[in-house]
This record gives C-alpha cells, sequence and structure tokens, in this order.
C-alpha cells in the first residue's frame, strides 16, 4: 500500500498479463482478488458475520464474478470506483451439442450486444465456471479455461453467397454455430469432454459427475501491440477489463484518509439485473455493514464521490460523422468525459469538474463524449449506482475503436493515463 505506481511499460505489461488471465467475468474477478491478495488484502466472508471491522484492507466476492475491495479506517467519507467485470460473448447453451453433415457443433446463446461479424474464422477457446458433484455427494464448483482453440465459426465461402460483403443479417441460431469436432474423431459425449477437461485442471477433485455449466467461449488469440510504434493495444474485453485494472492497481497503491472502494460488477452488459450486478444490493450491502447506523451513512455518502468507469467511442477515422462534431474523442489524448441529457451516463457539471482537477492534478490530458442528438446512447453502471445510493458520480472512461467486437482497439498510453488519474484519485 502507498507504494510507488509502475512506469507506463511495465503497467502495460501487467495489463496485458491481467487481459490473459481473465477470459470470462469469473476469471476476470479472480485475477483482480489474486492482485489485490499479493497487496495484503483480507478476503471477507458474505455468510458470516463481520462485526466491526478494524482498520485494513479487504476484499469481498459475490458470485465470483464480482468484487468489491476497499480500504477501511473506520468512518467517513468514501472515493469509489466502479467498473464491469463482463463483456459480450457467446455463451454455450445447457445442452450444446449437436450433430451435423458429420460435424460435432455446440449452441451458443448470444451475451449482450456483441458485434456479431468478428466472430466469424476466430481460433475459439472455452472459459467459465462448472458446478460438479464429487465423489461424496457434495456440490462444489471451480473455474475453467480450456486455454487452447477448440472451435471456429466458419463464414460461408464467398462463391455459395456473392452477397457476403453487402450489409447481412447473422441468424444467431442456424449461422452463429461454433464447429468443434468430427463426428468418430472424438467422444461426442459433452459432459464427458468437461469432465476430462475439469480433471486435467482440478487433478484432484476426481468428480463424480458434471452438474451444470456458466461457459462462454473467447478468442484464443493473446493480447498484441500493433501500430509502427506499437501505440495501440488490441484484445478482447478491454471493454472493461482495462478499467477494471485500473482501478485495482490504484487501489493495490491507495495510502488515503478517506475510504477508498472500488467495485466491479459483472452483468452490465445485460442490464445489471442481477444479485452481481449495478441494480442488485452489493454495494448497499457492504456499506451498511461498514455503517449499519442510517444516518451516519447517509452524511458519509452525501460526501463520497463516485468515478465510473467504462470505455467510450473513439472517434473513428473512417467513421468520423458518427460523431458529434464538437466531440471527437481521439486515440492517445486521455480519459473521456462522457455526458447525456437522459442521464444515460451520471455525469453533472460539477462531478465533471471534479474530475478534471483530478486529471490536471496527475499531468493527464481529458476529453469529452456526447452522442449525435439523432443517435442513441448506451449506458453505465453509473446511473444505477447514483440512483442506489445518492452519491455524486461522473462517467468516464478510455476512449477506444471497435467496442464489442472480439477484438477491441484502444491507444496503449491512454491505459496508462486512466491508471494514473486513479490513482491519483485515492492519493489525494
Amino acid at each position: 500500500m502507498g507504494t510507488t505506481m509502475l512506469p507506463h511499460d511495465a503497467c502495460l505489461a501487467e495489463l496485458i498479463s491481467f487481459l490473459r488471465t481473465s477470459p470470462t467475468a469469473f476469471h476476470a474477478a479472480a485475477s483482480a482478488a489474486a492482485l489485490l491478495r499479493e497487496s495484503g488484502f483480507v478476503q471477507l466472508d458474505e455468510q458470516a458475520s463481520w462485526g466491526r471491522l478494524p482498520a485494513g484492507n479487504y476484499f469481498v466476492l459475490r458470485n465470483e464474478s464480482s468484487l468489491i475491495g476497499f480500504t477501511w479506517n473506520g468512518g467517513g467519507a468514501f472515493r469509489l470506483i466502479g467498473a464491469h467485470t463482463d463483456s459480450p460473448s457467446l455463451r454455450l447453451k445447457p445442452n450444446p451439442l449437436r450433430k451435423e453433415q458429420g460435424c460435432l457443433l455446440l449452441g451458443v446463446e448470444i451475451y449482450g450486444g456483441a458485434l456479431l461479424r468478428p466472430w466469424f474464422d476466430r481460433e475459439l477457446s472455452l472459459a467459465g465456471r462448472v458446478a460438479w458433484q464429487d465423489k461424496n455427494g457434495s456440490l462444489r464448483s471451480a473455474l475453467l479455461d480450456v486455454q487452447r482453440p477448440v472451435a471456429v465459426i466458419p463464414s460461408l465461402a464467398i462463391h455459395l453467397n456473392r452477397e457476403a460483403n453487402k450489409q447481412q443479417d447473422i441468424n444467431s441460431q442456424t449461422e452463429l454455430v461454433p464447429l468443434a469436432g468430427l463426428i468418430g474423431e472424438a467422444a461426442t459425449d459433452f459432459q464427458h469432454l468437461l469432465r476430462e477437461q475439469l480433471r486435467s485442471q482440478q487433478p484432484d477433485a476426481e468428480p463424480a459427475g458434471l452438474i451444470d455449466h456458466e461457459l462462454f467461449f473467447y478468442d484464443a488469440t493473446p493480447p498484441a501491440l500493433a501500430g509502427l510504434h506499437q501505440e495501440f493495444i488490441v484484445s478482447a474485453r478491454l471493454d472493461n477489463l482495462v478499467s477494471c485494472f485500473a482501478a485495482v492497481q490504484a487501489l493495490r497503491l491507495a495510502d488515503a484518509q478517506d475510504n477508498c472502494l472500488i467495485i466491479l460488477n459483472d452483468h452490465e452488459e445485460v442490464g445489471s439485473v442481477s444479485a452481481a450486478g449495478a441494480k442488485g444490493p452489493l454495494l448497499r450491502d457492504v456499506l451498511e455493514r461498514l455503517l449499519p447506523e442510517t444516518e451516519a451513512r447517509q452524511a458519509a455518502l452525501r460526501k463520497s464521490f463516485f468515478i465510473s468507469a467504462d470505455n467510450a467511442h473513439a472517434v473513428h477515422p473512417n467513421y468520423a460523422a458518427k460523431h458529434d462534431p464538437q466531440h471527437l474523442p481521439q486515440l492517445g489524448k486521455g480519459p473521456v468525459i462522457k455526458f447525456n441529457a437522459n442521464q444515460r451516463y451520471a455525469t453533472t457539471a460539477a462531478s465533471a469538474a471534479k474530475f478534471r482537477q483530478l486529471c490536471t492534478k496527475a499531468d493527464v490530458p481529458v476529453q469529452e463524449f456526447v452522442s449525435r442528438s439523432d443517435m442513441g446512447c448506451g449506458s453505465t453502471i453509473g446511473p444505477l449506482t447514483a440512483a442506489e445510493l445518492g452519491v455524486e458520480t461522473v462517467d468516464v472512461g478510455i476512449p477506444s475503436l471497435a467496442m464489442h467486437s472480439i477484438r477491441e482497439t484502444a491507444a496503449s498510453v491512454d491505459c496508462w493515463h486512466l491508471c494514473r488519474v486513479l490513482r491519483t484519485f485515492f492519493q489525494p
């Protein structure tokens, strides 16, 4: 706690490692927890009584996919940072195995607002959580990551579809179906395949039977630096693992008199309505345990400030007309403050001004984004958290391209910029 922040190259290397070890929301929460443990944070059990926590550094997991970490000094205002652990993906159906024309196919559901076309012709791996029954009949769960390509979604050859290069709808039931093998080449019992994979990663478990799974396909190609001078980072799940990483690093280095807290919610990409999502009670539950007296808690929240960090749309050089001409966030020019008149973002004039001051203090440039008036606008956990707690909130994020694609692009320096400004927030 309170140590010096990593220089740009070392920070970027740690970010790439975090991206590689976080193929799903479950793994992202586990990666964040591992970094906090390394810095001396103690995990709390939600099923146990916490009593009056002594001053210290703690974290809690819910659903193994959402995390709250905090430094606790016994009362007073909070400095809060929020992000989300999930990203659009393809989730395996409960009974996914299909057999067509001598091939083994795996049925999927679309999770979140995924950009679908880039999923074709990619080497796909599989990761997530499995629940299983051990030989004593006890139910257990474990994270699973195959860590190698196991499927591909082949495109239809242009010779068979001369309209392929024109905009076309994708039928997610019939066209977006990963090809996983050939009939006769391997076992075709999917439960057997998962049991074998689980045994390979948990050799001491010897599971008697697999019960259920929450598994997602992901791009097996690792994150990479690109550009003539490696100025870009290209990876899956930049939205919103860059913000998660920056929040965790800020908390690891926090040394402030105020209480510092990060919340990394799951299920943002599907509306946040869950026990672990931003519309659920996770953050409120933790705050009520820390400050059980209602008036004291409300007074503390009125003095608190929440930074909702979620990627923003950089202006695309090939599609600049998709942006408002007075608001063109550029790659490499610093984090973006996000505004919306209809409260899709929770930014106010006062909260924007406070974030600008932070950027000045951190020597970080800052930009603005507002959607074109004739286009819709996305949202974040910011308005949900502000409405739930009444805490002053600003919505920000690094500018990025190809948001919700299987591969997204950002400027590596902007990842560094975000780490610096969040670090400054926790070091007033």
